[in-house]
């Protein structure tokens, strides 16, 4: 498995999701982490980052609503979504953001209005 996202799913808006990422541990081991979004006609944009220590970063658009977490011992990442707005819908990537690899097919979100 290099980089396997899931969790994704049809949720009305104000719900909630919670993503997964299992990586490989090559990619994992120590790196920066990062989940990354893409929606149709658009290109693809950093939501969150947390650091092997956990320091995490997020974009203003889901500030206060994203959380971005990592389990390192199970190469592991996740994004609780609460909060949900139709904005949010794309297609949902993780990758280590200063070593990226191959995309993978992501996890689509779809948040109804």
């Amino acid at each position: 498995v290099q980089l396997q996202a899931s969790g994704g799913g049809l949720v009305q808006a104000g719900g909630s999701l919670r993503l997964s990422c299992a990586a490989s541990g090559s990619i994992f081991s120590g790196n920066v982490m990062g989940w990354y979004r893409q929606a149709a006609g658009r290109h693809r944009e950093l939501v969150a980052s947390i650091t092997s220590a956990g320091s995490t970063n997020y974009a203003d658009s889901v500030k206060g609503r994203f959380t971005i977490s990592r389990d390192n011992a199970k190469n592991t990442v996740y994004l609780q979504m609460n909060s949900l707005k139709p904005e949010d819908t794309a297609v949902y990537y993780c990758n280590a953001i200063y070593s990226l690899q191959s995309w993978g097919q992501g996890t689509q979100v779809t948040v109804s209005s």
